[in-house]
């Protein structure tokens, strides 16, 4: 059995070929987790089949056109929901892969910003599909039923299920984006209070853009990110004070332990 890649250490000096064969073994694991949720997921794809239809209203039903798309329709849904199975394992190839970039001390505030990005990536994934999917369906699938016949075709269906809630899940990472900026020197926290408006419109934009546009739905979708932004403001603002206190506390010591 091939043995795991050993994490390095910040400081560690290892050679570019030493690097290529970590990223390569990584990368490798990243597949192999892949895989294997996709395996599981196709075992159970009954299920995910069911709990994503289940937004759908009682009155619609799921169709298909020609002998294939069955299959390659619950084929795609596996691989989605298999990624988002081997989605914890990728990213922490990821971050023992960049880890030694990073001093100690950043190693774990990165590591407090993932653990809040997973929470706010279940949180999206959870009110884009109790709140949001189950509005927007309704509204779309009856819009002028007396003049169309209203057929709901699987595929597109279930591309615009998974593209909806990975798309919500990825804004609600708004407050991870804002504060790496800040924390990074990009942005600070008396620029953003400043453009404000600009923010409140360019929420507007990323609302728009997501699969589920209807009025209806685009009303859900903008509150919560507007709450989000108004709270990486703020969370940004004190933030700030914390990591400039930290800054110079760590310069005073430098300078002590030069002299």
């Amino acid at each position: 059995m091939a043995k795991l890649p050993r994490r390095l250490e910040h400081g560690d000096r290892v050679t570019l070929v030493e690097h290529l064969d970590e990223l390569r073994s990584r990368l490798i694991i990243s597949l192999s987790a892949i895989a294997v949720g996709f395996v599981v997921a196709f075992i159970f794809q009954d299920n995910i089949l069911r709990w994503l239809k289940e937004p759908l209203p009682d009155n619609q039903s799921l169709i298909t056109f020609g002998v294939t798309e069955p299959f390659f329709t619950s084929i795609k849904v596996s691989f989605y929901a298999g990624f988002a199975l081997a989605l914890p394992v990728v990213l922490w190839q990821t971050w023992s892969f960049l880890a030694p970039a990073f001093q100690e001390h950043s190693q774990r505030i990165v590591a407090v910003f993932v653990a809040i990005a997973t929470a706010l990536f279940v949180a999206g994934l959870a009110f884009a599909y109790w709140i949001v999917l189950p509005r927007a369906l309704q509204f779309l699938t009856t819009y002028n039923d007396d003049v169309f016949r209203i057929d709901v075709r699987a595929n597109y269906y279930f591309s615009f299920v998974t593209l909806g809630l990975i798309g919500f899940a990825l804004v609600f990472q708004l407050p991870i984006f804002i504060l790496a900026l800040v924390r990074l020197g990009v942005l600070t926290s008396a620029t953003l209070r400043r453009n404000r408006r600009i923010g409140y419109v360019s929420v507007l934009v990323v609302a728009i853009i997501l699969p589920t546009v209807d009025p209806v739905s685009l009303a859900f979708e903008v509150v919560p990110l507007l709450l989000l932004f108004e709270a990486s403001i703020w969370a940004s603002v004190l933030l700030e004070k914390r990591w400039a206190a930290q800054i110079e506390a760590r310069r005073e010591a430098y300078a002590s332990t030069d002299t």
